[in-house]
């Protein structure tokens, strides 16, 4: 079992169980050596080969331990039916080792499971009733003892099965929290990583490309006013000189600029992952976004992103097999969509849920995306049909 905080109670419950039989083991042997009778020799080898039987099956269920590959749980099965004949050969031999059938209990609830482990408690206490009878009387505590012993075996059995499987559900549930924290350090940091890279192109291309192209046309107009005038070389080189690093912060500009619309723009970038990546996962994306649309680069960015984050909650919960993304721009501003034909969800339970979990982060990142572009989202979605996720901005944020 996978280390938990409830590691420590199995733990300790296995290690009370493995010396409870022992110490009834050891009882029937002393028992059978403080009272003499014909049966004591083969009371005591019995128990001693009770004792080996369980001690083996100890030693090879022990954690950790390498189990050849394909025998399954057939060695742990064999195992127990040898030391069950072992015990009822005991019991025939002397009634003391009726108590050796409580930890029996919990034994067969633990390697047959529920019903299995069930059905051979209530066969083990027949054949405790029965053997008791034959070995005496059949008498009231004889019968009510077993019965009693078997119903609180199976209570407590059972609750160490519910207790281990809200163990395994509290560790896989760690589990898929900590990679999320894991996926969503990642996605902010990539994000941060766009958003800068998008920010510094802005600049360059808004102040350094500008101004250098400024410098270059008034430079040039200089050189054609008098080209004959004294220092007219320097102008020249001057202007070359703006020119070459003009180029230089252009460059700047495609390298910085994220590599999915460095070619195509918005509709081609889109266009490729829908015919490689989300068609690869078995969705059909219908882009209609139109690569005539002038856009700033931080606003396609920021529409790509979107887009692969909706696409993304597409194919990991809607059950879609179709989605379209359209776009459309005009004097009333931006209209960015993306519409499937999913199951659909409720809003209103997906804004109330805790907030980092991985229902929430998808639509609060994308509604934070969309409020630092200075537009509207609205998602227009129900249980049972698809779901339509609108961007709005407005012309002059589009600019």
């Amino acid at each position: 079992m996978a280390h938990s905080a409830l590691t420590p109670v199995f733990v300790g419950l296995r290690a009370g169980l493995h010396l409870l039989f022992v110490a009834l083991t050891l009882l029937v042997v002393i028992r059978a050596g403080l009272v003499p009778a014909p049966s004591g020799p083969l009371v005591i080898a019995l128990a001693a080969i009770v004792l080996a039987t369980y001690g083996l099956g100890a030693v090879l269920a022990r954690p950790g331990r390498a189990r050849r590959p394909g025998l399954g749980r057939t060695p742990a099965l064999v195992w127990l039916a040898v030391l069950a004949l072992e015990w009822v050969l005991l019991l025939w031999a002397t009634p003391d080792a009726a108590y050796l059938v409580f930890p029996l209990f919990f034994l067969q609830l633990h390697l047959l499971g529920r019903w299995w482990g069930s059905a051979a408690i209530v066969a083990s206490t027949l054949v405790v009733i029965v053997v008791l009878g034959l070995h005496g009387e059949f008498t009231v505590g004889g019968v009510v003892g077993p019965l009693v012993g078997a119903g609180v075996a199976l209570l407590i059995g059972l609750g160490y099965q519910a207790l281990a499987r809200e163990a395994e559900q509290r560790e896989m549930l760690m589990r898929e929290l900590l990679a999320t924290r894991g996926q969503l350090a990642a996605t902010e940091h990539e994000s941060g990583v766009l958003a800068e890279r998008a920010r510094l192109a802005r600049e360059i291309h808004d102040t350094v490309a500008q101004g250098l192209s400024s410098i270059q046309m008034l430079l040039h107009a200089a050189e054609r006013a008098d080209p004959g005038r004294p220092g007219a070389e320097y102008v020249r080189l001057a202007r070359e000189t703006a020119a070459a690093n003009l180029v230089d912060a252009r460059r700047f500009i495609r390298e910085l600029t994220p590599p999915e619309l460095d070619e195509q723009g918005l509709g081609g970038a889109l266009r490729r992952l829908a015919e490689s990546q989300w068609a690869a996962q078995g969705l059909e994306v219908r882009v209609q976004v139109s690569d005539t649309v002038a856009l700033p680069m931080h606003l396609q960015t920021a529409l790509l992103r979107i887009a692969q984050g909706a696409i993304a909650n597409v194919i990991q919960h809607a059950r879609a097999t179709t989605a379209t993304i359209a776009l459309l721009a005009d004097a009333d501003g931006l209209s960015f969509t993306v519409t499937d034909d999913g199951v659909g969800f409720d809003p209103d339970a997906a804004a109330d849920a805790p907030a980092g979990s991985s229902d929430s982060f998808g639509l609060q990142a994308t509604r934070e995306r969309v409020q630092q572009l200075g537009g509207s989202l609205d998602i227009d979605a129900a249980p049972g049909r698809g779901t339509r996720l609108a961007v709005t901005i407005s012309p002059a944020a589009a600019s």
